[in-house]
């Protein structure tokens, strides 16, 4: 795994990545601490890249870490077979494979044709970067019944990549609508 020269712990940001029990963590929150007549220490919160899993660490100024060389890419989904999850830069015209366990819990906001950032650490894709939303097409949608006037009332339909989504009665087979990517809720139509 190539990293970077070691460097200072006081050079830890949030945003950077850095080895951590051997495996690469971005850090979330990074606080400068001191503790009475002590000297100073960094209380860091790092996510795990692989696992997804987060940890609290400290630092003490005099300590060194490893930081990763970290790139953003942004490329366009092509589609999904038994290797994974295809990706092409369209400059290159290369084919970048992403594993399902990766984009665990992402794969339905997945459009073919869209392009989307993927963080690389050390030449390997480690995350996805979704956008805020995305606009996506209604492939089934049941009829809302006549007289349901309740206030907010939703039906589920499915949406091109097979997600589910609970929308207004009036959303019909064919239309297209926005999706939050953090929590799966529509927020209207396209």
């Amino acid at each position: 795994m190539e990293v970077r020269d070691k460097g200072p712990a006081t050079d830890i940001r949030k945003g950077k990545v850095i080895i951590y029990q051997n495996v690469p963590h971005m850090a979330i929150e990074v606080e400068h601490r001191t503790q009475g007549r002590q000297s100073g220490f960094i209380q860091v919160t790092l996510r795990n890249l692989i696992t997804g899993v987060s940890t609290q660490n400290k630092y003490h100024s005099n300590d060194t870490v490893l930081f990763c060389f970290v790139e953003t890419k942004s490329l366009e989904y092509s589609y999904e077979d038994e290797n994974g999850f295809h990706f092409m830069d369209s400059d290159t015209y290369e084919d970048e494979v992403v594993s399902g366990k990766l984009l665990e819990g992402q794969k339905g906001y997945l459009i073919p044709g869209e392009v989307y950032s993927l963080m690389f650490v050390e030449e390997k894709p480690v995350q996805i970067q979704l956008p805020p939303s995305i606009a996506i097409k209604v492939t089934e949608a049941s009829e809302g019944l006549r007289g349901d006037t309740a206030s907010n009332a939703q039906k589920p339909i499915v949406v091109e990549t097979g997600m589910r989504v609970q929308v207004p009665l009036f959303i019909k087979t064919g239309d297209v609508i926005r999706i939050n990517t953090t929590d799966g809720s529509y927020l209207g139509r396209a």
